[in-house]
């Protein structure tokens, strides 16, 4: 198994992160087949297979607004006002992702990207490992 880990600056506003590109480079020197294995080892952030640029990246983060207000009903309450709600986000956006590579290249959808996604403003900093397991 080959993996690598990388650092993405988020900074403080809620992000949708697209992270297909990063995988990309680190399938770079892969011919054969197997799968890529994303995580995210943080308690506050997850992943999404998902289109990015038309839309739906700002709908996802405006529908986990609705499902997880930053408000004070959170029992979780260090952190900035509402951040109890960036450690439920996990169960509903997972810390992880395998997508399928064929022949070196990611296996995804006309219009699927890998994304980061990130509610907490108060870490600007997400570590994302990719670990490649050859079929």
């Amino acid at each position: 198994m080959r993996s690598e880990e990388i650092e993405i600056r988020t900074g403080s506003d809620e992000v949708v992160h697209d992270l297909t590109s990063a995988a990309e480079r680190f399938l770079a020197d892969v011919d054969g087949d197997g799968l890529l294995h994303v995580w995210v080892p943080h308690a506050t952030a997850g992943l999404a297979v998902l289109e990015t640029g038309a839309g739906s990246d700002d709908d996802l983060l405006a529908a986990l607004r609705q499902i997880l207000p930053a408000d004070g009903r959170w029992r979780h309450r260090h952190g900035s006002p509402g951040h109890g709600r960036d450690h439920v986000l996990p169960a509903l956006v997972p810390p992880f992702a395998t997508i399928p590579v064929l022949g070196g290249v990611l296996a995804l959808g006309t219009w699927q990207s890998i994304c980061l996604v990130d509610t907490n403003v108060d870490n600007p900093v997400r570590r994302v490992r990719f670990s490649f397991l050859a079929g």
